[in-house]
């Protein structure tokens, strides 16, 4: 085990430095942030001194290094255009990012369980059909497309909830249930391949040879087994959560990481979007990691891989 998780966490630190290497280029590549910094009708002369001012001028991979020293040491830099260092910035955003994400997670697994279940129990009925419908919607509707229904019918036509901000847990609803519906389908489609699985084994068959009510033998004997897969799956769903919410609170205008990197994006601040595609990818590479671990405690078989 320990060799497993030497290679595993190895892996990780190779796939976050890359990420990091890669946004760090493409972010350089997408425009000058000395122009942007010093607005429209600047001097050349005021340009040139920006550029002076924040390094721009050496070579990438001198930049580079410089940022990923500055990183390994706790600094993130200071923001262009909020002029606050930008450790201090994320750590005012990622509280709504992780509401956020946990918060479609729950409503993702509320939505997945039972209809897997019912699939599951019910398979080539027209209650699998109808579940596999429901899956396949939410699979096949873009997340922002989701979103922007969600505003006209809750928010514009009913008037049940807000359209955006994050002032009261009101605000959290509609953003929740728009990525919780987009990440149910692999869940429930686990789940209903898991529950299949389970009510073909010789445990579930005695156990109904016993008389035991069926609720019971579904419920007790073949969910217990069929969820053992989804724990593995609720880690990496949890980061691609994280990581995917930029679109959705940039449309709710939900003052987390997403939309923090949205503005980033506008006004070239380089510093901020560098920590936060950083920040993004360590998180996504540690949950992906946890959930491997927790695999190959459950299934010794994969340690060999």
């Amino acid at each position: 085990m320990l060799i497993y998780l030497a290679k595993r966490l190895g892996l990780s630190v190779l796939v976050a430095l890359f990420a990091s290497i890669l946004a760090f280029s493409l972010l350089r590549l997408q425009g000058n942030a000395a122009t942007a910094l010093a607005g429209e009708g600047a001097r050349a002369e005021d340009i040139a001194l920006i550029i002076q001012t924040y390094g721009l001028d050496r070579p990438i991979v001198l930049q580079y290094l410089s940022w990923l020293g500055d990183v390994l040491q706790g600094d993130f830099g200071t923001s262009y255009f909020f002029r606050t260092p930008v450790a201090e910035l994320i750590a005012s955003k990622v509280g709504n990012t992780v509401i956020l994400a946990m918060l479609s997670l729950a409503i993702a697994l509320a939505l997945s369980i039972p209809l897997g279940v019912l699939a599951a129990v019910y398979s080539g009925t027209w209650i699998d059909r109808l579940c596999a419908t429901i899956s396949l919607l939410g699979q096949a509707l873009p997340s922002f497309f989701l979103a922007l229904c969600m505003v006209m019918l809750f928010a514009i036509k009913l008037r049940w909830l807000p359209a955006s901000g994050d002032a009261t847990w009101r605000h959290f609803v509609l953003p929740a249930l728009t990525l919780g519906y987009y990440i149910t389908p692999p869940f429930m489609r686990l789940v209903r391949a898991g529950m299949i699985d389970a009510l073909g084994n010789d445990y579930v068959r005695t156990a109904r040879a016993k008389g035991l009510p069926a609720s019971r033998v579904v419920l007790k004997h073949a969910l217990r087994n069929a969820l053992v897969p989804v724990v593995g799956l609720v880690a990496v769903q949890l980061g691609l959560l994280i990581g995917g919410s930029v679109v959705i609170e940039s449309i709710f205008a939900l003052d987390g990481l997403g939309y923090l990197a949205y503005q980033s994006i506008g006004y070239r601040d380089f510093p901020v979007l560098q920590a936060v595609v950083l920040l993004l990818a360590v998180v996504y590479v540690v949950l992906t990691l946890v959930a491997d671990l927790v695999n190959a405690w459950l299934d010794p078989r994969l340690r060999v891989s």
